[in-house]
């Protein structure tokens, strides 16, 4: 086996980042609405489940905020709008560097290439720390990201959906996959207080899917883990014997993917309620999304 406390890491401020929080989205900008039908359709569906206190909940991949579109997710969160986010393991990882340098996204190509990929200290020992000692008080993955940036006040917390969600008492749950992030590399990394605090966030996902009756929920940018999730989330919800039939289920990416179509928009509506696949570029469908729902309100 190898000994991973040799591992070698480096400080997070050398490093090159392709994304900066100077390039992300502004939401008092006004951006070209897409032409897709089934935008307005979602919109709508979300702004009538907002006024009746239904649930919404929003699944999303990492790639939505390194297109520089979660400040659209953060303020729907502000306004009370979204009341559940639920991520892959990717996301809180680059939400963490955001809060943190005001910058993400390293150059893997290059950097894989003499095993400096993800090494970056502060990402892997504070995010661990904040996982144990997550472990240690029972709670989610997400909560426990959240509360570290409020916490340690890190220079660009305002940035950070994770601290948003803490910080409104809005559950952020977190999903994560064994050696699938980079946090998995770090020395610190304690797979029991990974898979505590991940399960958590399961059980806490589960919950708000009983709240899901003439709720929304949305898919973005997660093409194998949140569908995936969901489904088995949905699955235990309906074992319980919550009736959850009528909602609304929507998956946005950028491609067609067989998980989120399947297991988002078909199989959990098939009791009633509504599908909706709207296929573009998140920096097209975020944008118009959040205008139309601020047009509805």
């Amino acid at each position: 086996m190898l000994d991973f406390s040799k591992i070698k890491t480096y400080p997070i401020k050398t490093r090159k980042n392709k994304e900066k929080l100077i390039n992300f989205f502004d939401i008092n900008q006004k951006y070209p609405l897409l032409p897709d039908k089934n935008l307005p359709i979602l919109a709508n569906k979300i702004v009538a489940a907002y006024k009746n206190h239904k649930k919404i909940i929003f699944m999303l991949g990492g790639h939505v905020l390194k297109v520089g579109c979660t400040p659209f997710i953060i303020d729907l969160v502000k306004r009370g709008i979204i009341g559940h986010v639920a991520v892959n393991g990717s996301l809180p990882i680059h939400d963490f560097e955001i809060a943190l340098i005001g910058e993400t996204s390293e150059d893997v190509a290059k950097s894989i290439e003499d095993g400096s990929f993800g090494m970056s200290e502060e990402t892997g020992s504070m995010l661990n720390e904040a996982i144990i000692n997550g472990s240690k008080k029972n709670l989610g993955m997400g909560e426990a990201i959240g509360k570290m940036i409020a916490e340690k006040n890190l220079p660009f917390k305002e940035a950070s959906l994770s601290y948003w969600t803490y910080h409104k008492k809005i559950p952020f749950t977190v999903h994560t996959a064994i050696g699938t992030e980079i946090i998995y590399q770090h020395p610190r990394c304690d797979g029991a207080a990974m898979g505590q605090t991940s399960y958590l966030d399961f059980k806490i996902l589960a919950k708000s899917l009983t709240q899901l009756e003439d709720g929304v929920v949305v898919n973005i940018g997660s093409a194998v883990i949140m569908p995936e999730v969901f489904l088995k989330a949905f699955t235990v919800v309906r074992n319980l014997n919550y009736q959850v039939k009528n909602f609304t289920a929507a998956n946005m990416d950028m491609i067609k993917h067989y998980r989120p179509t399947v297991n988002v928009v078909e199989r959990p509506t098939s009791l009633g309620g509504l599908g909706l696949s709207i296929i573009a570029k998140h920096e097209e469908t975020i944008p118009t999304l959040y205008q139309l729902i601020m047009k509805a309100l």
